[in-house]
């Protein structure tokens, strides 16, 4: 029952961030599944990557509609993500035995979500940017090779660290930088799932797949359509808390796990 259960709170929990927030939806599969199924991590990731495809798709698809889109001007961030998304990928499998191996990089995660969290229900504030000695350009590329690879490496927090890059750090409206975050996490995820599925010679386990994949892309269709429809600092508010809830399930998970 677990192994339905667990895959379809999972899925629907990862989809309303992904749709609300661009969060990646791995930030609640993949430690859920290790630490309530006992998958192994590796695998876990890419089922997790798997399930943020159509997701981010969906909701990618719903924010263009609403003019809620700036490709264009995170066209350097995305491409330097994908890139480091497989050095990250590559990373993973060769370290993936070691349980200490993403331990500092997993309570950093939940740190940073739940802070931010906190600060966007108390604080929602302006979309102006961080005043940063270097240029937009040379930020763009350094964080989303950072992103990239922490994506590809444990396969959370990507969608996190795009908002905050996209969002506090280059000053994006915070819909856009939203509808922004989804459009390069889906091709961050498809790269590093096929990445994951390749050198794990396949999908693990099928039927757990398939219901995080579905139950993942309906949630964020949902939540993509009620996040368009709302006032920019009411849906932040409600992305606050589901960082803060992805920072206390991730905490949990990981304290089982270890």
């Amino acid at each position: 029952m677990l192994r339905i259960i667990i895959p379809v709170i999972a899925g629907i929990l990862a989809g309303l961030a992904t749709g609300f927030s661009g969060l990646s939806a791995a930030t609640f599969i993949s430690p859920m599944l290790v630490s309530f199924l006992c998958m192994n991590s590796f695998d876990a990731i890419g089922i997790a990557l798997a399930s943020d495809v159509l997701a981010s798709l969906v909701s990618f698809i719903t924010y263009f509609r609403n003019g809620n889109t700036e490709i264009k001007k995170g066209k350097y961030v995305l491409v330097s993500v994908v890139l480091f998304s497989v050095v990250g990928t590559a990373a993973s499998f060769l370290f993936t035995s070691s349980k200490t191996n993403d331990s500092i990089m997993a309570y950093w995660l939940i740190i940073s979500s739940a802070l931010m969290g906190l600060k966007l229900i108390f604080k929602p504030g302006d979309d102006k940017g961080l005043k940063l000695p270097f240029g937009p350009v040379a930020v763009a590329i350094l964080a989303g090779s950072y992103v990239g690879f922490v994506c590809g490496f444990q396969g959370t927090g990507g969608g996190l660290m795009m908002l905050f890059v996209l969002n506090i750090m280059l000053g994006f409206e915070f819909k856009k930088a939203v509808g922004t975050s989804v459009a390069i996490m889906t091709f961050t995820a498809l790269v590093g799932s096929i990445s994951h599925f390749i050198m794990a010679d396949g999908i693990s386990d099928i039927p757990v797949f398939i219901i995080c994949v579905v139950s993942t892309l309906v949630s964020a269709e949902i939540a993509a359509v009620l996040a368009n429809r709302m006032d920019p600092i009411k849906a932040k508010k409600i992305t606050g808390l589901l960082m803060v809830i992805s920072g206390v399930i991730t905490f949990i998970a990981r304290t089982c796990l270890n």
